[in-house]
């Protein structure tokens, strides 16, 4: 798809250093690693013919592959279909966030202010229709929906706004300066003002290597407003124009630094989307070291999620290879990463796996099971 070529050509190699980070939660663990992370999927149709959730044949065909539980299911959804006239817009996908739950997972929602099929240029959907209110009856109905489901979820909102791909992003599409901001918080306080309190924000920028500081926290809509950041990245290996092979640490090193060292150094993190082509090097050796690396190189990462998923001339799932499948399943096997004992959580916003809640809002005890 052309978003991912666009992402892929704004990629450029450097080596960053660590840093190390303290958190607002506290472990709880009792193995050998310093903490535990979710870890999921966003499943595509190529295993079932349906992707997940609509068909969680397809998330357990995904976990007899990988030889665990997941954890995280993602999905996504925009706000409306245009296909035809008038537009059809979603309503909040209950009975997929239940077979999520059910099956012992979380469920991860990206939501999206656009219409399909998808442009950049969408003059219906830019950002100041958000604020100005056009959009406050469905944003509404939505949140009074995922108040009514009662159940904690990840809620992904308009995430890679730093990139120019999406028609939420400033600079394109009619997008001013400062309205990303102003848009997540209007849609935040509707959540809010009904007590969707069961909503766990994720803020989620697309990794860069170059140094964004100044950028992202322009965009970060401030800790009231966001629970947990992310980071979306993907190894293009040598599939695409201009791109080259890189390792995890070259892609999400510097992004990771940046938001944890200055612009939300509080937050857990979770990884949105991750993938790597197996074009231009070794896709086992790669994800080996990405799962080794992520619960001791990189303290505020809580969680990750692959892109499993073909995208045109992309070969992100891990079926790729028979090497590729077996160097996922036996980094997965770590009990770093937590299978599907979430079928009773209750706790928003969501804590990482394992953490002590420093304290719970009254609205999250009274949220059941």
């Amino acid at each position: 798809m052309q978003h991912r070529v666009l992402k892929a050509l704004t990629l450029v190699a450097v080596a960053a250093c660590a840093i190390c980070v303290s958190s607002a939660w506290t472990s709880s663990t009792s193995s050998s690693f310093p903490r535990s992370l979710y870890w999921g999927a966003w499943i595509g149709d190529q295993l079932t013919g349906t992707q997940a959730p609509w068909d969680m044949a397809a998330v357990r065909k995904f976990e007899g592959i990988t030889g665990k539980r997941l954890s995280i299911v993602h999905f996504a959804s925009p706000f409306a279909d245009c296909s035809s006239s008038p537009c059809s817009f979603y309503r909040f996908p209950t009975s997929v966030m239940t077979r999520v739950r059910e099956h012992g997972a979380i469920p991860f929602l990206s939501w999206t202010s656009q219409s399909t099929p998808s442009s950049v240029d969408e003059s219906d959907f830019r950002l100041s229709d958000v604020i100005s209110g056009r959009y406050d009856a469905y944003i509404r109905s939505f949140a009074e929906a995922a108040k009514n489901w009662r159940h904690p979820f990840f809620l992904r909102f308009d995430h890679e706004m730093n990139g120019n791909w999406f028609p939420w992003s400033e600079g394109v599409n009619g997008n001013l300066a400062g309205e990303y901001v102003a848009a997540w918080r209007h849609v935040h306080l509707i959540f809010t003002s009904i007590g969707a309190t069961n909503a766990t924000w994720v803020w989620c920028p697309n990794a860069s290597l170059t140094d964004t500081a100044a950028e992202l926290a322009e965009l970060y809509p401030g800790g009231a407003y966001v629970d947990w950041t992310c980071l979306d990245g993907y190894n293009f290996g040598t599939i695409a124009p201009a791109t080259s092979w890189m390792s995890f640490d070259d892609i999400y090193r510097r992004s990771y630094r940046t938001i944890v060292g200055a612009v939300a150094p509080t937050k857990p993190m979770i990884i949105g989307e991750v993938a790597s082509s197996e074009h231009g090097g070794s896709k086992a050796a790669w994800i080996r070291d990405m799962l080794r690396r992520l619960p001791i190189d990189y303290p505020m990462i809580r969680g990750v999620l692959w892109f499993d998923r073909y995208e045109g001339n992309f070969d992100w799932p891990i079926e790729t290879s028979s090497t590729a499948i077996a160097a996922f399943a036996r980094g997965i096997s770590s009990p770093a990463f937590a299978t599907n004992a979430y079928a009773k959580l209750a706790t928003s916003p969501i804590p990482p796996p394992g953490a002590k809640v420093r304290r719970a809002s009254a609205s999250a005890r009274r949220e059941g099971s």
